[in-house]
């Protein structure tokens, strides 16, 4: 039986297992996975379901981007529908809400019916080969066109890359590794629509604007051979979904663009290097040792405020009405907030080190 989430059948095929796992406090959690105890998508916790005022910060920042936010996916929908043959396989879990609505765009506008999957992909284990071989059976002949929201590092342009050239070389297959996101602020992305540091609403939710799933678990006590890789279903937040009224409302005003025959953005070396130049200076000023516990942008730092332990939340302007609803997390978390007028990006967020007392 298909699985949608709480999307639309139409919309998205969610290529995992859904599973019944317990929940592990964050503080745990957060102690597991830096002690090496266990990995990261071995265990999930209890989801933030957010507060009212947390929401109303929300939908005032979604209207301030949604025009924007809706000129580049529709730039990304124009561009795609250049293709001939082409399948949308979107990297759950943020990528997930692009792909619908790239799936939308393209059916509603353009007059093409595209099929779109969702599937996992675990930094540092694995993409979910079994989902891949799923998709290329069933659709031999198409263009593999992987979707994901934003770049922070670039930690999952990188790890695709390699998982591809891997599944290739096993399979003796030929899919495309290209990756297409809407927001590349590290400038290794294939294809993007902009550089910018800006919000891209569906990372200011967790489950709740995403089709009620959790991010992907690769856990073997759950997920055996021949399983899908798997998700947590949220059925018991369904009151606070907003997964389809973000689609439905920003497919409201695509409706309104006139087309825009936009190019897309191919990979920026120069700004590469200076994203990993400053990455390197924040790390020695702060003195972190894991790359990991560095993550730049809005989308990033949100997640790491949703579902990490958070240091500190550095941002370029505290007083930006585009990042209100971090401010807002940060303040009922009691996460330290410090302006740094040098950021290249909006925001950067660096994770505590649990280990150290210190810290």
């Amino acid at each position: 039986m298909k699985f949608s989430g709480s999307y639309l059948e139409s919309d998205v095929e969610f290529l995992v297992k859904v599973i019944d796992i317990g929940f592990t406090d964050i503080d745990k959690k957060e102690y597991l996975i830096q002690s090496g105890t266990s990995h990261y998508s071995e265990i999930i916790n209890k989801e933030y379901e957010p507060s009212e005022l947390y929401l109303e910060t929300f939908k005032h920042v979604y209207a301030l981007n949604k025009t924007k936010f809706a000129k580049d996916i529709f730039t990304l929908a124009y561009n795609l529908n250049k293709k001939q043959d082409i399948v949308l396989v979107s990297l759950l879990r943020a990528g997930t809400p692009i792909g619908v609505l790239l799936k939308r765009v393209l059916k509603d506008v353009f007059k093409r019916d595209v099929k779109h999957y969702s599937i996992s992909i675990i930094r540092d284990r694995e993409i979910d080969n079994l989902a891949l071989t799923h998709i290329h059976k069933n659709n031999p002949n198409k263009e593999f066109v992987f979707i994901d929201g934003w770049t922070g590092k670039g930690v999952i342009n990188r790890e695709l890359k390699l998982f591809i050239a891997k599944y290739n070389k096993e399979h003796n297959t030929s899919i495309s590794d290209s990756l297409y996101v809407v927001s590349d602020i590290s400038g290794v992305a294939d294809n993007s629509v902009s550089n910018e540091d800006y919000l891209i609403p569906s990372s200011a939710l967790n489950s709740t604007i995403s089709g009620l799933v959790s991010r992907s678990i690769l856990n073997d006590t759950y997920i055996k051979e021949g399983d899908f890789h798997g998700c947590k279903y949220y059925s018991e937040y369904k009151n606070s979904d907003l997964s389809l009224w973000f689609i439905d409302d920003m497919m409201k005003t695509i409706s309104t663009l006139e087309i825009e025959k936009k190019e897309l953005i191919s990979k920026n070396n120069t700004l590469n290097k200076t994203t990993n130049a400053f990455i390197d200076q924040i790390m020695k000023k702060y003195g972190v040792d894991d790359l990991n516990h560095i993550k730049p942008g809005i989308g990033e730092s949100t997640r790491v405020l949703l579902r990490r332990v958070p240091f500190i939340i550095l941002v370029k302007d505290i007083n930006s009405k585009y990042i209100q609803h971090l401010v807002q997390l940060a303040q009922e978390k009691n996460v330290t907030i410090e302006e740094d007028k040098e950021l290249p990006y909006m925001v950067l967020s660096i994770i505590k080190n649990v280990l150290k007392k210190d810290s």
